[in-house]
Formats: structure tokens, sequence, C-alpha cells
């Protein structure tokens, strides 16, 4: 005997999924029996790739790059219930050496791998991934969203409760990229006037420009809102050291990545010469860094991406193993939209350890595409009490993009 998608979903919206709970409940009938057994036959019936192209207002200017858009891949995971999680991947080929084409291969290399597989044994499902999170974290880190969204509308829960529940709203940054000092803290002032009091800027071009620009910032946004700044791999040893000490009558809270990812004793160095904490960001991927930097004292604080680390399973492992060695993280992000900066949302609230946020990737796209999910306010971002990670994609706007 069969339940249908309604009863189903009646049954486990409520998120009732212990054998143990449901018979000690009056209302435990044999229907619930039923609905529980489909619960743990449940298996991913198909997977749906997309393009997820979302254009910027203007192009995004790091160190190392520049985008000129959110060029996305979109996986929608639908098991036989009739439950389906999303998740995304936002590619950034200056860090992690992706495209959306390599993307796009690798999900559609996942997808066979993962077809006819139970949805909620997440951390075997990633396992089974493999070493395709060495070659395409952002394809991987997809999937892991779209299976935490499902293990978390089977609980009824949404994933920050899932994964520890620490707190429902937390601050967040917004970012400035490479322009003039005069542009840059142009821009800033419109951030502040938003209700932001943490800001971001980009620097590691040559020192003597960055300290210009860290100067005007500071200039505009007064002596009161916090400022970091974020080098992206783009000084030596030598500059980095030389521009730091520069600015530190400006009263930086951190610099991230300051030299080449590969340099762990140089951003060592770094560190020991720097009144200006070190945030380590694209040295750090996956797990086995953090004990690597952890080892090496490189840094004073860790930037966890879900794009770099291959999704959220292996964030909390990095954020587990710096709570335990005493290092304080962020949670960043590259261009993304709101479904995978709200996967990231949930991560931050989570954890206690996590005590800094950089959620902004969607500030210069052009259209939103997500319905639901998490909310800004004056810098502070509120996440979704609904199950799973609480958000969606637009139909219409998906209809527009090219499936595979």
């Amino acid at each position: 005997m069969k339940i249908s998608r309604q009863q189903f979903l009646k049954f486990f919206g409520l998120g009732v999924v212990s054998t143990a709970l449901a018979e000690k409940m009056s209302w435990a009938s044999p229907k619930f029996a039923l609905a529980y057994e489909e619960l743990k036959k449940m298996a991913i019936k198909k997977i749906e790739i997309f393009k997820f192209d979302v254009p910027l207002i203007e192009p995004f200017r790091i160190a190392i790059g520049t985008m000129e858009a959110a060029n996305d891949v979109l996986v929608k995971v639908i098991t036989d219930s009739g439950l389906y999680g999303v998740g995304e991947a936002c590619p950034f080929p200056p860090i992690t050496g992706e495209t959306q084409e390599s993307n796009i291969a690798a999900a559609r290399a996942i997808r066979e791998i993962l077809l006819g597989k139970d949805p909620l044994n997440l951390e075997g499902l990633i396992e089974e991934i493999g070493n395709i999170v060495h070659s395409n974290p952002s394809a991987v880190a997809a999937y892991d969203m779209a299976l935490f969204d499902l293990l978390g509308k089977v609980a009824g829960l949404p994933v920050y409760k899932l994964l520890g529940g620490y707190r429902s709203s937390f601050l967040t940054d917004m970012t400035t990229g490479l322009d003039t000092p005069e542009k840059m803290a142009s821009s800033v002032k419109e951030s502040l006037a938003q209700g932001y009091r943490q800001i971001k800027i980009k620097v590691g071009q040559d020192p003597d420009l960055d300290v210009k620009r860290v100067q005007a910032v500071r200039e505009a946004i007064g002596p009161e809102v916090k400022l970091r700044i974020d080098a992206n791999q783009g000084w030596s040893v030598p500059q980095a050291i030389s521009a730091l000490k520069r600015m530190e009558p400006f009263n930086i809270e951190f610099c991230e990545q300051p030299v080449k990812d590969s340099d762990i004793q140089g951003m060592k160095k770094v560190r020991e010469q720097s009144v200006v904490p070190i945030m380590a960001d694209e040295s750090l991927f996956g797990p086995s860094d953090t004990i690597k930097l952890i080892k090496e004292e490189a840094c004073d604080y860790f930037n966890i991406k879900l794009m770099k680390a291959g999704g959220i399973l292996n964030s909390l492992k990095i954020a587990h193993v710096a709570a335990a060695a005493n290092i304080q993280c962020m949670v960043g992000c590259m261009i993304d939209t709101r479904l995978a900066l709200t996967a990231a949302a949930h991560l931050v609230a989570s954890q206690k350890n996590i005590i800094f946020a950089d959620l902004d990737g969607n500030s210069e796209h052009t259209v939103d595409p997500v319905t639901g999910g998490m909310k800004v306010e004056k810098g502070t971002i509120y996440l979704p009490e609904a199950p799973g990670l609480g958000c969606d994609v637009d139909p219409g706007f998906l209809k527009k993009m090219r499936q595979f």
C-alpha cells in the first residue's frame, strides 16, 4: 500500500522521524507507520541541472581577477516521495579554478553517482562523490546544499537548528571592490546609508595606492564603524608587512589573505610582524588545510566559504576544528545568489565560533531569482524558520535557464 505525497508531507512536515517517538505519540496511527516506512525507503529519483546566470550591475574587481556576471549552476534533487532540495554552485575562476562549464560537467557526473541513493545518508553521499571536491568544490557544494535542504524538510526544521541553532540573526558586512580611493569612499557611504556598520574593502594592488584607499574609506565612515580589508593574495610578503604597518592608524579589524595562498610560511611571517590580525582565505579550502594552518600558526582567523570547502558538511568540520584550536571564523561568499547565501547563513547561525559574516555576494546582482530565504535589514541577516534552507528559485526565472 502506497501513501500519497500529501499524506507523506502531512506526517513528516512536522519533523517526526523517530520510530521511538512515533510509538509514544497517541496519534501514531497505521498511516503514520506507513509514512515512516516510506521515509526509510525514500530515494533520489531525479536530478535537474540548470545554468543559473545573473547579470551584475557592474564588473566585480579583486586583486587577482574580475567577474562580469554570476554564471552559476543550480541543482534540484528530487526524491520519489515528491520532496526536493535545491543547491547552487557559484564558480569563481580566479580563486577555485572552476568555470560554469566545468561545474556543469561535474554536476552531471555527480548525478549518475547519486540517482537511486538514500538522500538522508548525507555523509555517505559526499564520500561517494569523492575527489570531485578537489577539482570542482562548488559543484559538490550545490549538491551538499540540496541534500541539507531535503534533510531539513524531512525533519521539519530549518538547517541552522539541525546544525546547532546558536542564533537566528547576525551582522554581515558590505564589500566594496577595487576602484579609486574616491569612488571606494563614495561606495562605503552608500553602504552606511543602508544601515551597514561593518565595511570590507578590497586591496592587494600597489601598496601605496592601497594605503590611500584605506585612508579614504576610514575618513568616509568615521572611527566607530568596523573596517576589514581583503588583499586576495595580491601582495608579496615585504609589501604586506609594509602596507599593514602603514595602515595601523586606520584601525583595521583584520586583513584577509595578504600573500599567495600557497605561501603559508610567508603568511606566518606577515602575521608575526603585523599589528593587524591575519585571516586565511584562499589558503583554506577543506578540513585538511585547517590542520596545516593551525600547525604553522599562520593566521589569527579562518574564512570559510561553501564554494571552497565543498558545502556545509565540510565547512562545519572546519568550524569544529577551528573551535578546538581557539581560532574564530568568518563565513564568506563569492558572488552567489540568495540561495547559496542562505545556505551559508544557516552555517553562521548554527555555530558560536563563527563570529564574522561576509554574505553580500548578491549586492551587485541586477535581479533576485530566489524566493524566501534570508532577509537583510540594515546589515543584519535574519534566518528563515521554514524547514530546510527555507528558500527556492522563482519558476519563471528558471524557465529561461538552459537545463542539462
